[in-house]
């Protein structure tokens, strides 16, 4: 029996220079996909540009270069994949899956559940803004890897949802649906602030006729009152710390216990030996103090007053 290669990626969003939590979720996909003997792929999610930061896609790889955590092929930029999105929203509208919706965010009612307005045709005197997903009454059920059984009902959680925007670009929920069944990706290793977008990525897949991957959503490296990092917000950036220190504070939150004294390449030697998924705190987000300040001397590991 021929076993299916494990792939693993990392997709940022180039709207900010790595940070702490950003880092994290690096690691831990680097870690899954590497520790399997599987490939690891940088794709660049910049399919919105109101929201991106000139520049930060450059660093970004950099900072992972430096890192030591380099992808296995070419970094795939969502940019040049326009495309293969609209074939993919083409195939949905003429299946009937999906449709076109006059309705503004002004439009939905106090939850933001969508219920449903423009599914069998837009009124009179109104023109299409976006187009939705039909989700109809589907259950997605899966296990996560850390999170345990997950159990979504889209149709009450969102109801159908915008996969192309009013502004012509299309949506985050479809992109990377469409580029996960291109690059063949088998598992994915992402924070849990995205855990409720996987029942309507399944659903697409399912639409679509993409395998689904499996799925495992690391704890978010929030702030004391429960806010996450966010390269928004200005968080730490991973570049102003020694490279083997910013892996070590990744490891540690993530559950394990590196050793006290390391390289670099020591450190990820480690790593690869023993990274262990049981170890992952079972929660969905997890308050630190967001910034790597107090540096150790490089190469030595970390000050003693470092609680790893």
């Amino acid at each position: 029996m021929t076993r299916t290669p494990v792939i693993g990626r990392f997709a940022p969003s180039p709207t900010g220079d790595l940070h702490f939590g950003s880092l994290v979720a690096a690691v831990g996909s680097y870690l899954e996909a590497k520790s399997r003997g599987g490939a690891w792929l940088l794709r660049i999610e910049d399919i919105d540009p109101p929201r991106e930061v000139a520049g930060s896609a450059e660093r970004i790889i950099a900072d992972l270069d430096r890192l030591d955590m380099r992808p296995d092929g070419p970094v795939l930029y969502q940019s040049q994949r326009l495309d293969a999105f609209e074939l993919a929203l083409e195939q949905l509208l003429a299946a009937g899956l999906a449709y076109p919706c006059a309705c503004s965010r002004r439009d939905l009612p106090e939850s933001g559940i969508y219920p449903g307005t423009c599914r069998n045709g837009i009124a009179a005197g109104k023109a299409a803004r976006s187009v939705r997903f039909h989700v109809d009454d589907h259950h997605c059920v899966f296990e996560d890897a850390v999170q345990g059984m997950i159990k979504e009902h889209p149709a009450t959680c969102s109801g159908d949802f915008v996969i192309r925007r009013a502004d012509g670009l299309h949506a985050y929920q479809l992109a990377v649906v469409v580029d996960d069944a291109f690059q063949g990706v088998t598992q994915v290793v992402r924070g849990a602030d995205l855990l409720d977008s996987t029942g309507r990525q399944i659903c697409l897949q399912k639409a679509l006729g993409y395998p689904t991957p499996d799925y495992m959503h690391l704890p978010v490296a929030a702030t004391a009152d429960d806010r996450k990092l966010s390269k928004r917000e200005q968080s730490d950036p991973v570049r102003h710390h020694d490279p083997a220190y910013a892996v070590a504070r990744a490891l540690a939150f993530l559950g394990h216990k590196p050793p006290r004294v390391y390289t670099l390449q020591g450190l990820w030697d480690w790593a690869l030996d023993n990274w262990s998924s049981d170890l992952i705190p079972r929660h969905r987000t997890i308050p630190t103090a967001g910034s790597m300040s107090a540096q150790p001397t490089k190469g030595t590991g970390l000050n003693k007053k470092d609680q790893l």
